[in-house]
C-alpha cells in the first residue's frame, strides 16, 4: 500500500506542474505536442519533417528528450527557431520526461517567438504514456520495423493518443506487417484516434500530418 501511494503522490505533483506548463503555453499562444515511440521508431525524423514544410507558417522550437548525448538536438537545431536538450541518465524518471524537466525547459525558449513546441520525448512505449507535461497532443508513432503487435504488448499510451502514426510505410511490401489487424487494434483501444501512414524518407503521407498540425494550431490560437 505504501508504494502505491508514493506513485501515487509523484503522479499527482506531476499533474500540477503539467497544468502549469499547459496554462504557460496558452498564455502565449503556443501548441504543445509530445512526440512518443519506441527507440527507433522515427521520433526525430517526423519532427524534421514537420519543421521543413511548415517554416514559412509557424515558428517551430523544440525540447528533446534522451536518456544520454545530444545526437537528435544537433540534427534539429539549425532548422528550429529553438532546442533545448534534456539528458535524463542521472534523474530518477530516466524512461520519459517529466513536467518539471518540461517546466525547466520552457524557460529557456523564446516564447514570445514560438508558435509551436515539440517535445520529443524518450524513446520507450511504457513511461511516457503515464507522464503529463502540459502538452495539448500526443502522437504515437509506430514504425513497421517493429512489428504489428505493439498495440496489444504496450496497449496504454495508444489509449490516450490523439494521433497514431505509421511510420516507414515504404518498407510495407518487404515486411510481414498487418496494417488492417494493426489499424483495428488501435480502434479498439481509442477510436477517436488519427491514424495516419506515412514515410519520413519518402515524403510519403507526410502532408496529411502537416496539415494536422496547421488546423491543431490555429484551433489552439482560437482557444478551442
Amino acid at each position: 500500500m505504501k508504494k502505491i501511494e508514493v506513485i501515487q503522490n509523484v503522479l499527482e505533483a506531476n499533474e500540477a506542474i503539467a497544468r502549469r506548463n499547459r496554462e504557460l503555453l496558452e498564455k502565449h499562444g503556443i501548441l504543445g505536442i509530445n512526440v512518443m515511440s519506441g527507440p527507433g521508431a522515427g521520433k526525430t525524423s517526423l519532427i524534421l519533417q514537420t519543421i521543413a514544410g511548415l517554416r514559412d507558417r509557424l515558428n517551430v522550437a523544440v525540447i528533446e528528450g534522451d536518456v544520454a548525448s545530444t545526437v537528435d538536438a544537433e540534427k534539429v537545431q539549425d532548422e528550429a527557431r529553438a532546442v533545448v536538450q534534456i539528458n535524463t541518465r542521472n534523474m530518477p524518471e530516466s524512461c520519459s520526461l517529466t513536467a518539471a524537466m518540461i517546466e525547466s525547459a520552457l524557460k529557456e525558449l523564446p516564447l514570445d517567438e514560438v508558435d509551436l513546441v515539440l517535445i520529443e520525448n524518450i524513446g520507450n512505449l511504457i513511461c511516457p504514456s503515464e507522464f503529463a507535461l502540459g502538452e495539448h497532443r500526443r502522437v504515437v508513432i509506430s514504425s513497421l520495423p517493429e512489428g504489428d503487435d505493439k498495440t496489444a504488448k504496450y496497449p496504454l499510451i495508444f489509449v490516450d493518443a490523439d494521433v497514431v502514426i505509421v511510420n516507414k510505410i515504404d518498407l510495407l511490401p518487404y515486411l510481414d506487417f498487418d496494417l488492417a489487424a494493426f489499424r483495428e487494434a488501435v480502434r479498439g483501444l481509442n477510436s477517436e484516434a488519427l491514424v495516419l501512414q506515412l514515410s519520413c524518407k519518402t515524403g510519403q503521407g507526410v502532408e496529411e500530418w502537416r496539415s494536422w498540425v496547421l488546423e491543431q494550431a490555429s484551433l489552439n490560437r482560437s482557444g478551442r
